[in-house]
């Protein structure tokens, strides 16, 4: 390596704590507006919108369940703790409500006045019980008496029947009826099952009404003798957060499962969505039963359940949707089946952009080689999310296992939203032969990796992958990410100590090539930064997902003081000020946000020959720098270090999907000058790739 020339380091930062750091929680509401946004959009193609418009009412279900019910526990076990830049949680609290307040209004009146007369033109109807025909309605009276009406189950509300328990993000409605003997009015709730779908078809395909409303329109049928007086759709959302579990529990699985069961029945109430015309009587016996303040109420006159727009989106319509993407095959996986995966990799390290470059033909058809490869003797591999119950990965391990090869799966119990199906996974894995461990107690793990062991020519060969993303065939379709493929026995190595340290009593803290969290990971990276600010041209371009950590960010600052520019490209939380005068003068910060989840993960150290180049599973928090266990690999090869500038390249000049932020923490769209669509050209450069590669083998 070049010797850079060293320049004095940075003064101390300059700036009260407060004045450096942007809230985590208001920046976490900031990329649900961006994604809000896209949905407002009209140059986007119909469905996209609604699919947008759908993503975003996901986001808000996260937002509250957890971020919203971790301020609330803050608010009642320390409410006078203060987060990095100086708020109490009832400031978060009421920040993020008036927020959310605007932003619901924004999302109805879209749905309201754009959308559906769009869908409507385009022979889409979104319609009410108002507008049925007759025969409309004895279309819908006999699709409820034979599909609908044996699985409702209304629950009643008096002395003799508490108030029951509802799930969280589940869609009900309050009924208020009244008996005619006893002239006194009663309340009762009706759970919209979940296996109904979200719309039902009236005529045609496309003709729709949502389910409550056909369920609402036949109520007397399920209150004979009873009249009906009021009836509104509702939903809550309940606190989705998994206290960490005891690290003395002798069994992990069972623990985990009974904390489960004990969440769904306990789990406290953090919002309630009401229709606009819900009655104060109804309202406030849920408020007062439910346990939860006025604020916590949030009404819209619009459609409950923004997610379930998803079904729209699905609808056989390609014309109003983004031409889709078929993935490519990498280009070297391309030159004809005598060339197998392993000779592959042994002839020089091997990177995979996805969903640009193909999933299928590369990380599963890596593990499926293996799985069926005789001289392949063991597979180990960590999966975080699974998809569902046709995983083609989990698939070939089970294969590898019963064909009497050492298998290792490391499922991850406690990620987020997922408990409930790798727990499944992992027991569908270890009763079909698959050795199952869950991981470091006290640490959940993130890293994307699989380690291979084959026999050749009497010794034991390494081949690795490590990746940004999950193994999941479902998200690899639509999530941007990055996987390396290398034959090289110094990471083989690195990877095997650190399956010895996730599965065993290792202690391992230093490895050749790996950067591994919560060991090496933080110091390596302060190292990397700090090195930045002490060098005349220093250069710090960091693509990831999610940026709080603020002893990192204090370092950027100092890095920026001493002259180093940096580009950081954040799809979600950003807690930095960029642009602050005598504080982040040098720094820059945009988010991008396309039809494809932006969620590799690349650190860009330096330029030119000497520069270090990372992908891997951490973004820049402390949850992912302390409290799991991530790994970074650098990446040597020259032509695959050109791939990683192609990408972090196009993301800084794209001025289609792009936005900046401001000093101030406000996000303003990138205005579009030269019409840069990153992901259109990142498309063109993986087709390019495929085409120079089938040339030169010609």
């Amino acid at each position: 390596m070049a010797q850079a020339e060293i320049k004095p380091s940075a003064p101390p930062l300059p700036f009260s704590s407060g004045a450096r750091y942007l809230n985590r929680e208001m920046s976490r509401f900031d990329f649900a507006e961006r994604v809000l946004s896209l949905a407002e959009d009209a140059d986007q193609a119909l469905l996209e919108r609604v699919r947008f418009l759908a993503i975003w009412g996901g986001h808000v279900d996260e937002l509250f369940q957890v971020r919203v019910a971790g301020l609330r526990e803050q608010l009642q076990a320390a409410p006078d703790v203060l987060s990095p830049d100086g708020r109490n949680p009832q400031q978060q609290l009421a920040s993020i409500r008036a927020r959310m307040k605007v932003a619901v209004e924004r999302a109805e009146r879209l749905l309201t006045e754009e959308i559906k007369p769009a869908l409507a033109e385009n022979e889409i109807e979104l319609i009410s019980a108002a507008d049925l025909t007759k025969s409309e309605r004895a279309e819908i009276t006999e699709l409820f008496r034979s599909q609908i009406f044996p699985i409702l189950t209304p629950l009643a509300v008096d002395p003799a029947h508490p108030f029951p328990y509802i799930s969280s993000l589940s869609l009900n409605l309050a009924v208020l009826v009244k008996d005619p003997d006893r002239d006194v009015p009663r309340f009762a709730r009706v759970k919209i099952p979940q296996v109904l779908p979200r719309f039902l078809p009236v005529s045609r395909p496309t003709r729709l009404i949502p389910v409550e409303e056909v369920i609402g329109m036949h109520l007397p049928a399920l209150f004979p003798g009873t009249q009906v007086l009021q009836q509104h759709p509702f939903r809550i959302t309940r606190d989705a957060d998994i206290d960490q579990l005891d690290e003395d529990v002798e069994d992990l699985l069972a623990a985990l499962r009974q904390e489960l069961r004990n969440q769904r029945r306990t789990a406290a109430p953090v919002r309630l969505e009401v229709d606009a015309g819900m009655s104060s009587e109804v309202l406030d016996m849920l408020t007062r039963e439910l346990e939860l303040e006025p604020v916590d109420v949030y009404r819209t006159s619009g459609l409950l359940d923004l997610t379930g727009l998803w079904e729209l989106f699905h609808l056989d319509r390609p014309d109003l949707k983004e031409k889709p993407w078929t993935p490519v095959t990498q280009a070297r996986l391309r030159q004809g089946e005598e060339r197998d995966f392993f000779s592959v990799m042994r002839q020089g390290d091997l990177l995979v952009h996805i969903p640009y470059e193909s999933f299928v033909t590369s990380v599963e058809a890596f593990i499926n080689q293996a799985a069926h490869d005789p001289a392949v003797l063991a597979i180990k591999q960590t999966l975080y999310r699974t998809s569902g119950p046709i995983n083609p990965i989990v698939r070939s391990l089970i294969a590898a296992a019963e064909s009497g090869k050492q298998v290792v799966a490391l499922v991850e119990l406690m990620a987020r939203g997922d408990e409930q199906a790798n727990i499944t996974w992992a027991e569908t894995l270890e009763n079909r032969g698959v050795h199952v461990v869950y991981g470091v107690v006290g640490l959940k793990t993130h890293a994307k990796t699989t380690l291979v062991l084959r026999q050749e020519e009497g010794e034991i060969k390494t081949y690795v992958h490590v990746g940004t993303g999950n193994y999941n065939p479902k998200t690899a379709a639509t999530y941007e990410d990055l996987g390396l493929f290398s034959a090289d026995p110094e990471l083989g190595a690195d990877v095997g100590e650190l399956f010895n340290f996730l599965t065993g009593y290792s202690r391992q803290r230093r490895y050749r090539r790996l950067l591994v969290a919560p060991l090496s990971l933080r110091d390596s990276l302060l190292k990397m930064i700090r090195r930045e600010g002490t060098r005349i041209g220093g250069r710090i371009t960091i693509k990831l997902n999610n940026l709080a950590d603020t002893e990192i960010i204090d370092a950027l600052y100092s890095a920026s003081q001493a002259g180093a520019e940096i580009d950081l490209i954040v799809r979600g939380c950003c807690a930095l000020r960029p642009g602050v005068p005598g504080l982040s003068d040098r720094i820059r910060v945009r988010s991008l946000l396309g039809q494809f989840l932006e969620h590799s993960r690349i650190f860009r150290f330096g330029s030119g020959d000497d520069a270090v180049y990372l992908i891997g599973s951490a973004d820049l928090m402390q949850r992912n720098l302390d409290r799991r266990v991530e790994a970074l690999v650098p990446v040597l090869d020259q032509a695959l270090r050109v791939v990683l500038d192609e990408i972090l390249d196009s993301s800084l000049a794209d001025d289609t999907h792009s936005w900046t932020l401001s000093p101030d923490g406000s996000w303003e769209r990138v205005p579009n000058k030269l019409g840069v669509n990153s992901q259109l050209r990142l498309r063109e450069l993986a087709l390019q790739r495929g085409t120079a590669m089938v040339n030169t083998d010609a």
